[in-house]
């Protein structure tokens, strides 16, 4: 058995043994779970994938004379503001609103990125990046606050506090998207052809950060991880957080299940893991690159961390039923859904997913290299994550409406 304090002295004395989670599911099956033990102190996980729940937190610092902003825009994509003056909240998912509120010459002359599509994503991708974006700003007046408008430009090193907080990231497992219908549906997976055209799927698979601890054991509300190229930190459990999710006999479950909530700041972060992305007729959203750190305490560590694609399911949903619980066509594995080919009802189906396997194996590969360096400690957790939260769904208001 091992602490974390003892892994932390390691790293400080360069004799702690990291590997990725690839590496430790290849070095498992050439020996044994205990000899494995032995030989290894942390295990990385990492994913890049979409994670539309996200945003991010910004002060801009008071104007002269002061204002109590209550609408603003970033580069025309609407910012939150009904709380602090001159605090804002930006969903990734926020959609660019242009009417009057920019200068569209300025900004095209500018970056020459303004488009149709352009999201909260982008924006925090470009702020991220140090590039400047156009505020406006509206205000209720007040005898403290007397201004009643502003326009200005800012970048991350021209306003106070700006970090990530983005309420549901890593889900622990998804589904896969598929369309029994006969036109084309355009999804938070992407475009789903009709007549099971294609299959599309979210979550990595056996190298995802939550499918290697799948009973939260190592992880909890202070976790130290990688965040958008920065640090970051479990804040909170994420919302839709459903640990009591069907599992097979592994502990994994067979489909989503937690979910955490991040916290980080974003002026360390960079805009290689931290890009705006936008779905065809669905909307924008953010790609983000999060990466887990796994201290091994017990043999049992091992043993989750080992699971293969093989072992680890999906279910298949038809998007062509416009309701919140669809059919399901049955559980696929990560193996087949990453051969690129699964089988529905007798026929082939080809299959891609959102993640990129490339750049989640990345992610886990540059945490490895902090923690070698010994510039990344591990942390205990404040307290564990909730095992037991269920699902509740808005069903019975729903049927309020319909018979009024």
């Amino acid at each position: 058995m091992r602490t974390i304090a003892e892994i932390n002295d390691k790293i400080r004395t360069s004799q702690v043994v990291v590997w990725t989670v690839e590496e430790l599911k290849a070095r498992v099956q050439e020996s044994s779970v205990e000899e494995v033990f032995k030989q290894v102190d942390v295990i990385c996980t990492g994913t890049f994938e979409p994670m539309e729940s996200s945003g991010a937190i910004i002060n801009l610092g008071h104007t002269d004379p002061p204002i109590k902003i209550r609408q603003c825009w970033l580069d025309g994509v609407p910012a939150y503001a009904a709380f602090g003056a001159v605090d804002l909240y930006l969903g990734a998912t926020a959609m660019a609103d242009y009417g009057s509120t920019v200068d569209l010459s300025e900004i095209d002359n500018r970056q020459g990125n303004l488009l149709p599509e352009r999201g909260g994503g982008h924006v925090i991708e470009d702020l991220i990046a140090g590039k400047e974006v156009q505020l406006r700003a509206i205000g209720q007046v007040t005898d403290c606050y007397p201004r009643a408008s502003f326009d200005t430009t800012i970048t991350r090193d021209t306003i106070n506090q700006f970090y990530l907080y983005n309420p549901r990231n890593l889900y622990q497992n998804f589904i896969v998207g598929v369309n029994g219908g006969e036109r084309s549906l355009y999804t938070y997976l992407g475009p789903l052809q009709p007549r099971l055209g294609n299959a599309v799927y979210s979550n990595p698979g056996a190298i995802a950060p939550l499918i290697n601890d799948p009973d939260l054991a190592l992880i909890g509300i202070g976790t130290r991880i990688f965040l958008g190229g920065g640090v970051g930190y479990i804040a909170w459990e994420g919302t839709q957080h459903f640990p009591l999710q069907k599992r097979l006999p592994n502990r994994t479950p067979i489909g989503p299940a937690a979910t955490l909530a991040l916290i980080g700041d974003a002026k360390q972060m960079t805009s290689q893991w931290v890009r705006g992305c936008y779905f065809n007729n669905y909307g924008p959203s953010l790609m983000l690159g999060v990466g887990i750190p796994l201290p091994v305490l017990s043999p049992k560590v091992i043993e989750h961390c080992a699971v293969k694609d093989e072992e680890i399911v999906a279910p298949v949903m038809d998007f062509a039923i416009p309701r919140r619980v669809r059919p399901t066509f049955g559980l696929v594995s990560y193996a087949q859904l990453k051969s690129g080919q699964i089988t529905i009802d007798g026929k082939a189906v080809r299959v891609a997913p959102l993640a990129s396997i490339s750049l989640s194996r990345q992610v886990a590969e540059e945490l490895k290299k902090w923690i070698e360096a010994g510039e990344f400690l591990l942390t205990e957790p404040v307290t564990s994550l909730p095992k037991d939260r269920a699902f509740i769904a808005q069903d019975l208001w729903g049927s309020r409406i319909s018979l009024e």
